[in-house]
């Protein structure tokens, strides 16, 4: 509806100009704005305005027959209800016109209240179909903006392919170290999917022996083990229609993984117990941080298994392969931390803190990260987390253990981090200078000066 404040409009089309005005006169007084026609032509005119929210028309007309109008108010507005009002003997062109998206067909004689029973749930089944829209619009830009941090060029990559990718069926292998966020990725491919109002379910493979895992993933009738008290579908029945997560997919027991393959080729689940299968409709997005190959070569996976799972594969870089994004996962979180815990007194980090916390290797990945700025909020007594404060261990591995590739003076990289927060605040020197800790003259001279320049 144009004005969801109004009445819904309803145009009624019948070559009998009698019939439609009775029809229109009495969803009038069920609450409609209900509008007659006789002429084809001039009904296939209104149809071209959006203020129109039902369609209501005759199926054999002389001029422009019903299957007419039905495919001019699909072009005009594919979201608007048709319902067809036919004869008993042309039923069959009823039904096709059912199958060119009329919502429903009524066949003559019927009662007002019929029609208005079915105007009223073409109309909500309309509304339900816009608001589904709007989620999965929601739900793509909260994770676009929200979750994924792309400075670095190894993350807009993740970002396009999940992009590509979500609205298919083909399975997706996610590979990363433990934390990169192979999670947040199979969320994000759910999310911008046309699964999106389906469920996501997420497994991990290493978290139950290998019996319970079985009867978690497939489900079980009743009396099929001790313990069996009851028939529980499994996970793949859960995820009926939308995703199903399998976190940690190297360590899935052998016995599991042709289960596994069976499902995946046949789209079928059998209970433990059970003697019949189930048809399932799930879409597979799998993850580990194991070499596959290489646990394929020792006959620890299966190699048809891998290659069904492996379609497509979305390699997540660990952090210390994306610096870039650092500084802005460090804030993201920040913001996140002091939302949850409001008396915290820590409003950022100095730029000898950022410097160093870029260095940092963060073998935890983005886990660690969120994790140490969490810590930092709850413990730090001052408005700027300062380098002293970091623990020796980070410090130590920084200068040691990270693989830099371009090595960068500590001075540079307080620079650089200073012109990102500079440009992350809007060009506002005062704020900026406010939210670093220092005065306005040391941020005009990092901004304008090489960092010799400050030696």
């Amino acid at each position: 509806m144009t004005n969801p404040s109004a009445k819904p409009r309803v145009l009624v089309v019948d070559d009998q100009l009698a019939l439609a005005e009775t029809l229109a006169d009495g969803l009038s007084e069920r609450g409609y704005d209900a509008i007659a026609a006789d002429a084809s032509r001039e009904a296939a005119k209104l149809l071209e305005n959006d203020d129109i929210d039902v369609l209501v028309t005759d199926l054999r007309m002389p001029e422009l027959d019903g299957l007419a109008l039905l495919a001019l108010s699909k072009a005009a507005n594919p979201a608007r209800p048709v319902i067809m009002m036919t004869a008993y003997s042309a039923v069959d062109s009823a039904i096709e016109s059912i199958r060119r998206g009329a919502y429903h067909y009524l066949t003559k004689p019927f009662k007002v209240e019929e029609l208005a029973l079915f105007v009223e749930r073409a109309l909500d089944e309309a509304r339900l179909r816009r608001e589904t829209v709007s989620l999965r619009r929601a739900l793509k830009e909260h994770f676009a903006v929200r979750d994924f941090i792309a400075e670095s060029d190894a993350m807009r990559e993740v970002s396009e392919l999940v992009e590509r990718l979500a609205d298919t069926t083909v399975p997706v292998l996610v590979l990363g170290e433990t934390g990169t966020g192979k999670g947040l990725v199979a969320r994000a491919l759910h999310s911008r999917s046309s699964r999106a109002g389906a469920p996501f379910v997420t497994v991990n493979c290493t978290a139950l022996p290998e019996p319970l895992l079985e009867s978690e993933l497939f489900g079980h009738v009743k009396g099929a083990f001790t313990g069996a008290t009851s028939s529980r579908p499994g996970l793949f029945e859960e995820a009926n229609g939308g995703t199903l997560f399998l976190d940690e997919i190297g360590d899935l027991p052998a016995s599991l993984q042709a289960k596994l393959l069976d499902v995946l080729e046949r789209s079928v689940v059998r209970a433990v117990g059970a003697n019949k299968e189930r048809s399932v409709d799930v879409r597979i997005v799998a993850a580990t941080h194991r070499d596959l190959p290489a646990r394929v070569a020792a006959g620890q996976f299966r190699e048809d298994l891998l290659y069904r799972l492996d379609v497509v594969t979305i390699p997540l870089p660990p952090v210390r392969q994306r610096r870039q994004d650092v500084p802005a996962l460090l804030e993201h979180f920040l913001r996140e931390s002091r939302t949850k815990h409001p008396g915290a007194v820590t409003e950022g980090f100095t730029p000898e803190a950022m410097a160093a916390l870029v260095a940092y290797a963060w073998p935890g990945n983005v886990r660690e990260l969120q994790h140490f700025v969490e810590r930092a909020v709850l413990l730090g007594k001052k408005s700027f987390y300062e380098l002293s404060e970091l623990p020796a261990s980070m410090t130590a591995r920084a200068s040691t253990q990270v693989d830099f590739g371009a090595v960068l003076p500590l001075r540079e990289m307080q620079r650089r981090y200073v012109a990102w927060a500079y440009d992350q605040l809007g060009s506002r020197k005062l704020l900026t200078a406010e939210r670093l800790g220092i005065d306005d003259k040391t941020l005009a001279r990092w901004l304008t000066r090489e960092p010799e320049d400050d030696q």
